[in-house]
């Protein structure tokens, strides 16, 4: 007998910033809890249909994680800039959806230092703190500048990944928790080092526009992990629907596993049959 079960198009994993961080599956019209399945046998199976999370068209492939080719084509929130800010094209008066722009983009973000697989920077919108955080599966974080808006955060982020790197080895990171680091020396050394581009993009958008957050403390945060995977192996359900074996543990996007592990954002808007018994 199932301890529960859900079908129907599923979302992101949502995580909740308790210790450990509470867990989540939004599928169809519900939201499985999934902390207290660990331990227990989970089976995820595609039931072959993929609908446009913003549309709702049925289609083949998923762009974007979760959009169809035509709205992936049009969509500001699927155009490049998204993954370069710093390639914002809005002041040129091309972007996309200039309302969409106007209040995803032209906000204050923030700028932070993260510790998942290693230290990386990353930008978030401000009002994304620290979902951003809980969906890359950090062990610590520490935001270091509030800046006005998307573009400017990219500028900022663009600097600081001349010394640091701005990608979590997903490998590492489920193989289990990192070395600690401390993020309020690494935020000195990293912004000393680059204070004159700094100093340029202040002049370039006004001082406001571009705040050291020198008050900030950093957040350390626990995943629901009963064992880490010594060799991990991403499961596609593209090619074998259906993925079954014994919940081990939940960290960022992905679950883990005895048989493989999976990233749940990467099958946004694929309909999904899951049980757990």
């Amino acid at each position: 007998m199932a301890f529960l079960s859900g079908e129907g198009s599923v979302s992101k994993l949502v995580g909740e910033l308790e210790a450990p961080v509470r867990y989540s599956l939004p599928i169809g019209d519900q939201r499985l809890p999934l902390n207290e399945c660990l331990g227990k046998t989970l089976r995820l199976q595609a039931l072959g249909a993929i609908h446009c999370t913003h549309c709702g068209r049925k289609t083949k492939k998923s762009f974007s994680q979760g959009y169809c080719y035509p709205c992936f084509t049009k969509l500001a929130q699927c155009d490049s800039c998204i993954m370069s800010p710093e390639k914002c094209h809005y002041d040129q008066g091309t972007c996309r959806e200039p309302a969409w722009g106007e209040q995803f983009c032209m906000t204050d973000h923030i700028v932070y230092l993260a510790n998942s697989s290693g230290l990386k920077v990353g930008i978030t919108r401000a009002t994304q703190v620290p979902t951003r955080w809980i969906d890359q599966g950090a062990s610590q974080a520490l935001p270091i500048l509030r800046v006005a808006t998307r573009q400017q955060s990219g500028l900022v982020e663009d600097l600081l990944r001349q010394q640091v790197a701005d990608k979590t080895n997903w490998r590492a990171l489920l193989k289990g928790e990192p070395e600690p680091l401390d993020l309020l020396a690494e935020r000195d050394r990293l912004v000393d080092n680059a204070q004159t581009g700094i100093s340029e993009l202040q002049q370039r958008f006004g001082l406001q526009a571009i705040q050291l957050l020198s008050n900030a403390e950093p957040l350390e945060i626990r995943y629901p992990v009963l064992e880490y995977a010594a060799k991990p192996q991403s499961a596609n359900l593209d090619k074998e629907p259906l993925l079954e074996g014994t919940l081990l543990g939940i960290k960022g996007q992905y679950l883990l596993l005895d048989t493989a592990v999976i990233n749940i954002r990467k099958y946004t808007a694929y309909s999904l049959s899951v049980s757990v018994s």
